[in-house]
């Protein structure tokens, strides 16, 4: 995607109760959880390492941003561009939800608060996340991604056999505490992947060679 200078980068924003405020994805890159806040990296950590401690995992959220996207990719009913997103970062294993922009906090708002007016400069705004009905407006497209614990844990559970008779099961040997790490590149990816084919296709039905 370097011809149209897109750049794709997934952080940590939030593991169990601990939430990042300051962004600063150069620290992101760098940090063993893709913490994107170096304030609360140390205790993003340790969320992890009581989770482990007690044999057990946590959840967390990935924000994944992409700059540099063109206007126009995307159509408005069968190819909306946010519903190609979501399939595929929704085929991540671990990943049990998705949101655009201000995604759930929207339905807390007004129409006058979550609107994003504009003006011959632009937008004002960027509240629906880079994307508005279906196609990319060319602003920054920002997402979240809702990660579930890692279910193989050691502490005991219950479950059943194959001839459906209850069993206690314990997961043994390494398993990671948290998948945050693990799916941010991974998002990072089928993020771009994505976006690629979209801007093919986009080129395609205006007769554009590539």
């Amino acid at each position: 995607m370097n011809t149209v200078g897109l750049r794709v980068i997934a952080y940590t924003v939030r593991i169990g109760s601990v939430s990042a405020q300051n962004i600063n994805i150069g620290f992101a890159l760098n940090d063993p959880l893709r913490c994107a806040d170096p304030d609360v990296s140390e205790a993003m950590s340790d969320e992890v390492k009581k989770a482990l401690s007690d044999g057990d995992s946590i959840g967390g959220i990935i924000e994944v941003l992409a700059e540099g996207v063109p206007a126009g990719l995307g159509a408005p009913v069968f190819d909306k561009l946010d519903a190609l997103l979501a399939a595929a970062l929704l085929s991540i294993g671990g990943v049990k939800g998705i949101e655009f922009g201000e995604g759930f906090h929207a339905a807390a708002l007004r129409g006058s608060e979550n609107n994003d007016q504009m003006t011959s400069e632009g937008f004002l705004s960027n509240h629906a996340g880079g994307i508005l009905g279906g196609i990319s407006t060319g602003e920054p497209i920002v997402m979240r991604l809702a990660i579930k614990p890692t279910a193989s844990i050691s502490i005991n559970q219950k479950t059943i056999n194959v001839r459906g008779q209850d069993r206690v099961i314990a997961v043994k040997g390494r398993h990671d505490p948290c998948l945050c790490p693990r799916i941010a590149p991974v998002a990072e990816a089928m993020t771009a992947i994505t976006l690629a084919d979209a801007w093919l296709t986009d080129r395609a039905l205006r007769g554009i060679q590539t």
